[in-house]
């Protein structure tokens, strides 16, 4: 019998089969004071984000939360929702608490982490992020689309991603991200949306380095990751979700998904 081949390093596969879904909320925001609770369409905008990672149907998914009236307002519709420590400085960290304390047996052997502000997320993006860990040597899987909008070109609220690929490939891997306008020379540039597939173990290794120099410069936290050595790979999408930060997106969302009742 001829011996089995063995699978080329970065090599496609499978992603890891047992993820869950973690949406880190908290009330301090300094444009949008209260945001997770903000109504849209009857119910708060937290609610609206529990039920898109549902739709997702890729795992169990839990709020972890800062404040007990972001768990009240998920608990009151069905979902489920975790307390952790209100200072920490990141939401991987947020996450990384609530993975500790929902699954201490690690039975979830991959985290994909939605922003709680983005209340009209198409449920295919999270399961696009956790595709990307279908190579084993990919840590992190994130997701970005091509500028269209001149104004975004020097916006530093939109961070730009920097990424190997092929033209017309449909993903790549991350070199840089960064709020200037880069890459120089001609051809797209990239908007980086903020949700994240995190193979487990890249998750606690990536909360347990200090911030890096990068990272501080650029306020920036995938840099630290990038600066660790590890690997994140970017895969391309249409559009770009609505994030809701300033009243100016409230109304947007408002209008997108029905009006506040």
């Amino acid at each position: 019998m001829p011996a089995a081949k063995s699978r080329a390093p970065g090599a496609a596969g499978k992603p890891p089969g047992n993820p869950i879904v973690l949406i880190p909320a908290r009330l301090q925001a300094t444009r949008l004071p209260d945001k997770p609770l903000a109504e849209i369409a009857g119910e708060p905008m937290i609610v609206h984000v529990m039920r898109r990672a549902l739709e997702a149907d890729i795992g169990p998914v839990a709020v972890a939360c800062a404040e007990p009236a972001i768990a009240d307002a998920v608990r009151r519709a069905g979902g489920t929702a975790l307390l952790t420590r209100p200072d920490h400085p990141s939401g991987s960290d947020r996450i990384h608490e609530a993975l500790s304390a929902l699954d201490p047996e690690r039975t979830h052997d991959a985290v994909i982490n939605i922003q709680g502000d983005l209340p009209s997320l198409d449920a295919a993006l999270p399961r696009r992020a956790l595709a990307l860990l279908d190579r084993p040597a990919v840590d992190i899987g994130t997701l970005a689309a091509a500028i269209a909008e001149p104004a975004e070109l020097d916006d530093p609220n939109v961070v730009k991603a920097v990424v190997s690929a092929e033209a017309g490939a449909r993903r790549g891997r991350a070199l840089y991200f960064s709020r200037a306008r880069v890459p120089g020379g001609e051809g797209p540039l990239f908007h980086h949306i903020g949700l994240y597939a995190y193979r487990r173990a890249a998750l606690e290794r990536f909360v347990a380095l200090p911030p890096s120099p990068l990272e501080k410069r650029e306020r920036l936290e995938q840099l630290r990751a990038l600066e660790a050595g590890m690997r994140i790979d970017v895969g391309f999408v249409d559009t770009v979700p609505l994030g809701v930060d300033t009243p100016a997106d409230l109304a947007r969302a408002q209008a997108l998904l029905g009006g506040a009742k």
